[in-house]
């Protein structure tokens, strides 16, 4: 393994639906601060959207821009490779005619060194997930309701 890929964080993927194609760019200041503050570094990002027909066509970075204020150019053309076309056709089949999507590949820089450390002393990933924001705001609904009861 070379020194680059030795301390190289998880990598990971999003995929952000935009019903009746919506996209507003509000997100994207926010995104540009993670890469700047060196929490991650955005691998790949495309944006697209399904047209009613099914067709569909990709969206430049200059359309997201909220207010035209946003300077995003240290996003265009970010492309690792990782994200193919045939990735790209396996969003758009889920996405609903007339919606947009953001498809974004990025590697979790602060989790580098940690991820390198335990590589070292033999660690290996088995098993991981995400809990989605939804069920735990059910869950903690349900134990202020049942404290409550």
């Amino acid at each position: 393994m070379s020194s680059e890929t030795d301390e190289t964080g998880p990598i990971d993927y999003l995929v952000i639906e935009f019903p009746g194609s919506r996209m507003t760019g509000e997100g994207l200041p926010l995104l540009v601060d993670l890469v700047d503050r060196g929490i991650i570094r955005i691998l790949d990002l495309v944006f697209v959207r399904k047209n009613q027909d099914g067709t569909v066509d990709g969206v430049e970075l200059s359309e997201l821009t909220a207010n035209g204020q946003e300077d995003l150019a240290v996003f265009e053309g970010v492309s690792s490779g990782l994200l193919g076309r045939d990735d790209i056709d396996e969003v758009s089949a889920v996405l609903e005619p007339g919606s947009a999507a953001g498809i974004v590949i990025y590697e979790n820089v602060w989790a580098g060194p940690l991820a390198a450390a335990l590589r070292r002393s033999g660690g290996r990933l088995v098993a991981n997930g995400r809990i989605p924001v939804q069920d735990i705001l059910a869950s903690l609904d349900a134990a202020e309701a049942g404290s409550r009861a």
